[in-house]
């Protein structure tokens, strides 16, 4: 039937058909409520493509949406992750074709506000005459209709859609357009050097992915914690040298006896929590940078004796995944080189109208879940 209803909806989209150009989509209804409904297939704007989703999944950032601890507009398809087919190109793009399977990062920016023309894309704020807000490059699910659905409107398609070499597989690019960015951001930001100990704090999915980006930038030593061994297991997989679970050891005390007392030379923060930041700072040599990328639902403080009351030389530096075409073609570089492989954090695959329960499944962290493929036309 979803096969027969996906033929229907095609034959509407290329005959120009309105009435029955619908499509299925996973939207914010209220606080604690995703839902999956009914909405218009979208019109494409001379800039755009519309992409027909082949794979998606569920982000951290969509369970704070969920519990409305990020605020979105009541009916907004979530999701911000794509792989999928071009559907229709606006009559402005240039170089793809319509059947091309792409991708298109996370982060969508326009490339032409003052955010993006000073070097920070990911903070493109959209038109003066409103100001800018941070963030302002985050649109999927955001400020725009997302990916959760079985198709998806790409901004700014020019600057922002990536091809996807044929060898490559929806799992092993599915990485790409957020986690797999954001945690090497992390790892860039952290200014990395060839023989730097580094620590991670966490290993969800972006933690791993900022493992792997430690690891490739030239640390010697690479320290992860996390509570789960299932997941230092794959840390280990992803570079980690050693593995601390924070149930069995005080990690500070243990990475400072590890490290001689110096401390680490960079400490990446990959889960969003007051106890997890503090750590990353307290391990820190004098001088070292606390990259973090956690996503923050409460105010944090910074401990007086960690932060060496200001005058430690530390840094202390933020994140938001790079997204556009050139970004997501090197990292679709790394994957094809065999460097890493990310298909393994990927642990469930769910259809589309089955959603609902995979955010269930993954806002409550059961039977093991890193990320959960979603597959609009399975």
């Amino acid at each position: 039937m979803s096969l027969l209803w996906s033929r229907i909806k095609n034959l509407l989209i290329h005959s120009g058909g309105k009435a029955m150009s619908m499509m299925k989509a996973a939207v914010f209804i209220e606080p604690g409520r995703i839902e999956l409904v009914d909405k218009p297939i979208p019109d494409v704007g001379p800039n755009d493509a519309l992409v027909r989703i082949t794979t998606t999944t569920i982000c951290g950032t969509d369970v704070h949406i969920l519990k409305g601890e990020y605020p979105v507009a009541r009916g907004l398809t979530v999701g911000h992750e794509p792989v999928g087919i071009i559907e229709k190109l606006g009559s402005n793009v240039q170089g793809y074709q319509e059947g091309q399977r792409v991708i298109a990062g996370a982060i969508c920016p326009s490339f032409s506000s003052y955010a993006s023309q000073d070097g920070y894309p990911a903070q493109d704020g959209g038109c003066s005459c409103h100001g800018y807000k941070p963030m302002g490059g985050w649109r999927f699910g955001n400020s725009i209709d997302g990916t959760q659905a079985e198709y998806v409107l790409v901004p700014d398609a020019q600057g922002n859609l990536a091809p996807v070499p044929d060898g490559l597989s929806d799992e092993q690019v599915l990485m790409c357009p957020d986690i797999m960015s954001t945690g090497f951001a992390g790892a860039e930001a952290a200014n990395i050097r060839i023989g730097d100990v580094v620590a991670v704090f966490a290993q969800g999915p972006i933690g791993l992915c900022a493992t792997a980006g430690a690891k490739l930038r030239g640390a010697s030593c690479i320290i992860v914690v996390d509570g789960v061994e299932q997941r230092l297991e794959i840390a280990r997989k992803m570079g980690a040298d050693i593995t601390l679970n924070f149930n069995q050891v005080d990690v500070v005390a243990e990475i400072l006896r590890l490290t001689g007392g110096r401390g680490v030379d960079a400490s990446i923060e990959a889960l969003g929590l007051q106890s997890t930041f503090e750590n990353a700072l307290r391990v820190l040599k004098p001088g070292g940078t606390l990259s973090s990328l956690g996503v923050y639902s409460s105010d944090l403080t910074i401990p007086l004796g960690a932060f060496h009351a200001g005058l430690g030389d530390n840094k202390i530096v933020t994140s938001l995944c790079p997204g556009g075409k050139e970004r997501m073609r090197r990292l679709i570089n790394v994957v094809a080189s065999g460097r890493i492989d990310l298909s393994p954090l990927v642990t469930h695959e769910y259809a589309l109208d089955d959603i609902v329960a995979a955010y269930d499944l993954f806002a409550h962290q059961r039977d093991g879940v890193l990320k959960v493929a979603i597959r609009p036309f399975a």
